[in-house]
């Protein structure tokens, strides 16, 4: 499963984290894979893409970044692509119906 874990940085202060991952990396569990992210301009939160089967593994993860002021929530996605695919067959009876 693809997840969206949004990272909020109390007072806007990423420093703390990225003094972590500098020190520690990500500190991923196996079989939670990080797939990329993105962070606001002004600094105060971080989009995370991840992925895993077991959901116990973004719980472990998560307790590893107590106490460095960020909060996260954490958002269960899907893929446009497979969006698309399940979409299709509606949109097709819609164009069917219309005639």
């Amino acid at each position: 499963m693809l997840f969206m874990v949004i990272e909020r940085f109390r007072d806007a202060d990423m420093i703390p984290v990225h003094q972590r991952v500098r020190s520690a990396g990500r500190m991923l569990p196996e079989g939670l894979e990080y797939i990329d992210s993105r962070v606001e301009p002004n600094l105060a939160r971080c989009f995370q893409l991840m992925r895993c089967d077991d959901l116990r593994l973004l719980q472990d993860w998560v307790l590893q970044w107590r106490g460095l002021g960020v909060s996260f929530e954490i958002v269960p996605v899907v893929g446009s692509a497979e969006t698309r695919a399940v979409v299709a067959p509606l949109l097709d009876r819609l164009e069917a119906e219309k005639g």
